[in-house]
Protein backbone atom coordinates (compact mmCIF):
# COMPACT_ATOMS: atom_id res chain seq x y z
CA UNK A 1 0.00 0.00 0.00
CA UNK A 2 1.34 3.86 -1.18
CA UNK A 3 1.78 6.10 1.40
CA UNK A 4 -0.64 8.68 0.28
CA UNK A 5 -3.05 5.73 0.33
CA UNK A 6 -2.09 4.89 3.82
CA UNK A 7 -2.77 7.85 5.01
CA UNK A 8 -6.06 8.37 4.02
CA UNK A 9 -6.64 5.11 5.62
CA UNK A 10 -5.53 6.94 8.65
CA UNK A 11 -7.96 9.48 8.63
CA UNK A 12 -10.67 7.68 7.63
CA UNK A 13 -9.81 5.12 11.06
CA UNK A 14 -9.24 8.31 12.97
CA UNK A 15 -12.59 9.74 12.25
CA UNK A 16 -14.64 6.75 12.99
CA UNK A 17 -12.59 6.33 16.32
CA UNK A 18 -12.51 9.47 17.60
CA UNK A 19 -14.50 9.95 20.42
CA UNK A 20 -14.98 13.60 20.24
CA UNK A 21 -15.84 15.02 16.41
CA UNK A 22 -16.67 18.66 15.38
CA UNK A 23 -18.47 19.71 12.22
CA UNK A 24 -18.52 23.20 11.01
CA UNK A 25 -18.94 23.45 7.42
CA UNK A 26 -22.61 24.36 6.78
CA UNK A 27 -23.17 24.02 10.82
CA UNK A 28 -21.99 24.04 14.12
CA UNK A 29 -22.27 20.48 15.58
CA UNK A 30 -20.11 18.16 18.03
CA UNK A 31 -20.44 14.99 18.41
CA UNK A 32 -19.46 12.66 21.74
CA UNK A 33 -18.68 9.16 21.60
CA UNK A 34 -21.13 9.06 18.53
CA UNK A 35 -23.84 10.74 20.03
CA UNK A 36 -25.13 14.42 19.29
CA UNK A 37 -24.40 16.62 21.68
CA UNK A 38 -27.67 18.33 22.43
CA UNK A 39 -27.40 22.11 22.01
CA UNK A 40 -29.26 22.36 25.54
CA UNK A 41 -25.95 21.16 26.94
CA UNK A 42 -23.81 23.82 25.91
CA UNK A 43 -25.74 26.42 28.55
CA UNK A 44 -24.57 29.35 27.29
CA UNK A 45 -23.29 30.59 24.00
CA UNK A 46 -19.76 31.96 25.04
CA UNK A 47 -19.05 28.20 25.44
CA UNK A 48 -19.38 27.71 22.24
CA UNK A 49 -18.11 30.61 20.97
CA UNK A 50 -14.74 29.47 23.56
CA UNK A 51 -14.87 26.28 21.47
CA UNK A 52 -15.43 27.67 18.15
CA UNK A 53 -12.27 30.05 18.91
CA UNK A 54 -9.63 27.38 19.58
CA UNK A 55 -10.83 25.46 16.24
CA UNK A 56 -10.73 28.33 14.33
CA UNK A 57 -7.03 28.51 15.88
CA UNK A 58 -6.02 25.01 16.33
CA UNK A 59 -2.91 25.36 14.53
CA UNK A 60 -1.19 27.87 16.08
CA UNK A 61 0.67 27.48 19.49
CA UNK A 62 -1.48 27.63 22.28
CA UNK A 63 -2.92 30.47 23.16
CA UNK A 64 -2.56 33.02 25.97
CA UNK A 65 -6.27 33.12 27.82
CA UNK A 66 -5.76 36.75 27.42
CA UNK A 67 -5.93 36.81 23.60
CA UNK A 68 -8.38 34.53 23.12
CA UNK A 69 -10.67 36.62 25.16
CA UNK A 70 -9.49 39.92 23.29
CA UNK A 71 -10.53 38.34 20.42
CA UNK A 72 -13.65 37.32 21.96
CA UNK A 73 -15.12 39.70 23.81
CA UNK A 74 -15.28 42.87 23.86
CA UNK A 75 -16.68 43.37 27.39
CA UNK A 76 -14.65 40.24 29.30
CA UNK A 77 -13.49 39.38 32.72
CA UNK A 78 -11.34 36.32 33.85
CA UNK A 79 -14.97 34.52 35.02
CA UNK A 80 -16.19 34.18 31.66
CA UNK A 81 -13.51 32.36 30.33
CA UNK A 82 -13.30 29.99 33.54
CA UNK A 83 -16.83 29.39 33.02
CA UNK A 84 -17.09 29.02 29.15
CA UNK A 85 -13.92 26.97 29.93
CA UNK A 86 -15.23 24.38 32.28
CA UNK A 87 -18.66 24.56 30.06
CA UNK A 88 -16.57 23.15 27.24
CA UNK A 89 -15.24 20.61 29.64
CA UNK A 90 -18.27 19.37 31.43
CA UNK A 91 -19.82 19.26 27.53
CA UNK A 92 -16.85 17.26 26.13
CA UNK A 93 -15.73 15.04 29.66
CA UNK A 94 -19.72 15.05 31.40
CA UNK A 95 -17.84 11.98 33.55
CA UNK A 96 -14.56 13.85 33.91
CA UNK A 97 -13.15 14.05 38.06
CA UNK A 98 -12.61 17.20 39.00
CA UNK A 99 -9.03 19.02 39.34
CA UNK A 100 -7.99 16.68 36.54
CA UNK A 101 -6.78 17.99 33.42
CA UNK A 102 -8.86 17.77 30.12
CA UNK A 103 -8.37 15.15 27.69
CA UNK A 104 -9.10 17.32 24.33
CA UNK A 105 -7.93 20.98 26.02
CA UNK A 106 -4.37 21.14 25.83
CA UNK A 107 -3.41 23.63 28.70
CA UNK A 108 0.08 25.19 29.00
CA UNK A 109 0.45 27.77 32.05
CA UNK A 110 -2.57 29.78 30.82
CA UNK A 111 -2.68 29.02 27.46
CA UNK A 112 -4.69 27.25 25.76
CA UNK A 113 -5.57 24.85 22.66
CA UNK A 114 -7.25 21.80 21.42
CA UNK A 115 -5.55 18.14 20.85
CA UNK A 116 -5.77 17.56 17.45
CA UNK A 117 -4.63 14.03 17.87
CA UNK A 118 -7.81 13.26 19.77
CA UNK A 119 -10.21 15.54 18.58
CA UNK A 120 -11.66 15.17 15.12
CA UNK A 121 -12.42 18.38 13.22
CA UNK A 122 -14.14 18.55 10.02
CA UNK A 123 -12.15 21.68 8.54
CA UNK A 124 -8.99 19.85 9.78
CA UNK A 125 -9.78 16.97 7.68
CA UNK A 126 -10.58 18.36 4.79
CA UNK A 127 -7.70 20.18 4.26
CA UNK A 128 -5.59 17.08 4.73
CA UNK A 129 -7.39 15.37 2.25
CA UNK A 130 -6.38 18.00 0.07
CA UNK A 131 -2.89 17.97 0.63
CA UNK A 132 -2.77 13.81 0.03
CA UNK A 133 -4.75 14.83 -3.61
CA UNK A 134 -1.84 17.36 -4.47
CA UNK A 135 0.75 15.70 -3.72
CA UNK A 136 -0.91 12.61 -5.49
CA UNK A 137 -1.37 14.00 -8.62
CA UNK A 138 1.21 13.58 -10.59
CA UNK A 139 2.27 10.05 -9.12
CA UNK A 140 -1.05 8.57 -8.98
CA UNK A 141 -4.51 10.46 -9.85
CA UNK A 142 -6.19 7.17 -8.83
CA UNK A 143 -5.45 8.38 -5.29
CA UNK A 144 -5.75 12.27 -5.85
CA UNK A 145 -9.55 11.37 -7.11
CA UNK A 146 -10.16 9.62 -4.14
CA UNK A 147 -8.90 12.08 -1.66
CA UNK A 148 -10.15 14.96 -3.38
CA UNK A 149 -13.68 13.02 -3.43
CA UNK A 150 -13.49 12.73 0.51
CA UNK A 151 -13.09 16.45 0.88
CA UNK A 152 -15.65 17.30 -1.17
CA UNK A 153 -18.21 14.71 0.56
CA UNK A 154 -16.80 16.98 3.95
CA UNK A 155 -17.81 20.45 2.74
CA UNK A 156 -21.70 20.83 3.50
CA UNK A 157 -21.55 24.65 3.16
CA UNK A 158 -19.47 27.66 4.79
CA UNK A 159 -17.19 27.62 7.56
CA UNK A 160 -19.67 28.28 11.09
CA UNK A 161 -21.80 30.11 8.80
CA UNK A 162 -23.72 31.07 12.31
CA UNK A 163 -20.72 33.34 13.17
CA UNK A 164 -20.26 35.15 9.59
CA UNK A 165 -19.89 38.71 11.27
CA UNK A 166 -17.47 37.21 13.55
CA UNK A 167 -13.70 38.64 12.28
CA UNK A 168 -12.10 35.98 14.02
CA UNK A 169 -13.75 33.17 11.84
CA UNK A 170 -13.03 35.08 8.46
CA UNK A 171 -10.25 34.04 8.09
CA UNK A 172 -10.99 30.02 8.36
CA UNK A 173 -13.81 30.58 6.04
CA UNK A 174 -11.62 32.58 3.23
CA UNK A 175 -9.17 29.31 3.39
CA UNK A 176 -11.44 26.48 3.16
CA UNK A 177 -13.76 28.43 0.44
CA UNK A 178 -10.40 28.50 -1.51
CA UNK A 179 -9.35 25.59 -1.11
CA UNK A 180 -12.67 23.54 -1.94
CA UNK A 181 -13.25 25.84 -5.07
CA UNK A 182 -9.82 24.75 -6.03
CA UNK A 183 -10.20 20.88 -5.24
CA UNK A 184 -13.94 20.92 -7.40
CA UNK A 185 -11.80 22.46 -10.38
CA UNK A 186 -8.89 20.33 -9.89
CA UNK A 187 -11.22 17.17 -9.98
CA UNK A 188 -12.68 18.59 -12.96
CA UNK A 189 -9.76 18.74 -15.02
CA UNK A 190 -8.70 15.16 -13.80
CA UNK A 191 -12.55 13.62 -15.15
CA UNK A 192 -12.31 15.88 -18.21
CA UNK A 193 -12.08 13.59 -20.70
CA UNK A 194 -13.59 10.20 -18.85
CA UNK A 195 -16.60 12.11 -17.42
CA UNK A 196 -17.18 15.36 -18.78
CA UNK A 197 -20.54 15.41 -17.25
CA UNK A 198 -19.39 15.10 -13.80
CA UNK A 199 -16.88 17.48 -14.45
CA UNK A 200 -19.57 20.13 -15.26
CA UNK A 201 -21.19 19.06 -12.07
CA UNK A 202 -18.18 20.05 -10.29
CA UNK A 203 -17.99 23.45 -12.15
CA UNK A 204 -21.77 24.24 -11.14
CA UNK A 205 -20.74 23.11 -7.50
CA UNK A 206 -18.00 25.88 -7.12
CA UNK A 207 -19.78 28.28 -9.43
CA UNK A 208 -22.70 27.73 -6.44
CA UNK A 209 -19.89 29.19 -4.27
CA UNK A 210 -18.55 32.08 -6.27
CA UNK A 211 -20.12 32.93 -9.53
CA UNK A 212 -17.51 34.94 -10.84
CA UNK A 213 -14.60 31.37 -10.83
CA UNK A 214 -13.46 31.55 -14.57
CA UNK A 215 -12.37 28.59 -14.05
CA UNK A 216 -15.10 26.74 -13.81
CA UNK A 217 -16.74 28.24 -16.85
CA UNK A 218 -14.04 27.41 -18.94
CA UNK A 219 -14.21 23.52 -17.59
CA UNK A 220 -17.52 23.72 -18.48
CA UNK A 221 -16.95 24.81 -21.65
CA UNK A 222 -14.43 22.03 -22.57
CA UNK A 223 -17.14 19.32 -20.97
CA UNK A 224 -19.59 20.46 -23.66
CA UNK A 225 -17.19 20.59 -26.20
CA UNK A 226 -16.35 16.84 -25.52
CA UNK A 227 -19.81 16.81 -25.42
CA UNK A 228 -20.38 17.79 -28.91
CA UNK A 229 -22.35 20.24 -28.01
CA UNK A 230 -20.88 23.55 -29.09
CA UNK A 231 -23.99 25.88 -28.54
CA UNK A 232 -24.04 24.95 -24.96
CA UNK A 233 -20.17 25.86 -24.84
CA UNK A 234 -20.35 29.30 -26.24
CA UNK A 235 -23.56 30.33 -23.97
CA UNK A 236 -21.44 29.34 -20.87
CA UNK A 237 -18.51 31.43 -22.15
CA UNK A 238 -21.53 34.46 -22.39
CA UNK A 239 -22.84 33.81 -19.37
CA UNK A 240 -19.48 34.02 -17.94
CA UNK A 241 -19.16 37.70 -19.63
CA UNK A 242 -22.11 38.72 -18.14
CA UNK A 243 -21.24 37.78 -14.65
CA UNK A 244 -17.88 39.19 -14.95
CA UNK A 245 -18.81 42.91 -16.08
CA UNK A 246 -22.24 42.74 -13.74
CA UNK A 247 -20.21 41.74 -11.03
CA UNK A 248 -16.58 43.37 -11.11
CA UNK A 249 -16.91 45.52 -14.77
CA UNK A 250 -14.12 43.57 -16.19
CA UNK A 251 -14.32 40.73 -19.37
CA UNK A 252 -12.87 37.21 -18.96
CA UNK A 253 -9.09 36.47 -19.03
CA UNK A 254 -7.06 35.99 -22.37
CA UNK A 255 -6.94 32.50 -22.12
CA UNK A 256 -10.56 32.24 -21.48
CA UNK A 257 -11.52 34.40 -24.68
CA UNK A 258 -8.86 32.14 -26.43
CA UNK A 259 -10.93 28.94 -25.62
CA UNK A 260 -14.72 30.49 -27.36
CA UNK A 261 -12.03 31.52 -30.53
CA UNK A 262 -10.78 27.54 -30.58
CA UNK A 263 -14.47 26.56 -30.05
CA UNK A 264 -15.78 29.06 -32.66
CA UNK A 265 -13.68 27.70 -35.37
CA UNK A 266 -14.56 23.68 -34.94
CA UNK A 267 -16.43 22.98 -37.88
Amino acid sequence: MSNSLLQLQELQTFKKDAKIRIETLGHFCVWRNHQKVDNKEWARDKTIQLLQYLVSNRQRNALHKEKIMDGLWEDWNDRDFKVALHGINKVLEPKRLSRTESEYIIRQGVSYQIDLKKVWIDVEALEKYIIIGNESLIIDKTVSKIAYKAAIDLYKGSYLPNRIFEDWTSEEREKTQLLILGTYITLAEILLQENPLESIRLAQKALAIDATWEDAYRIQMQAYIIRGNRPQAIKTYLKCEVILEEEYGISPLPETKKLLNEIENIH
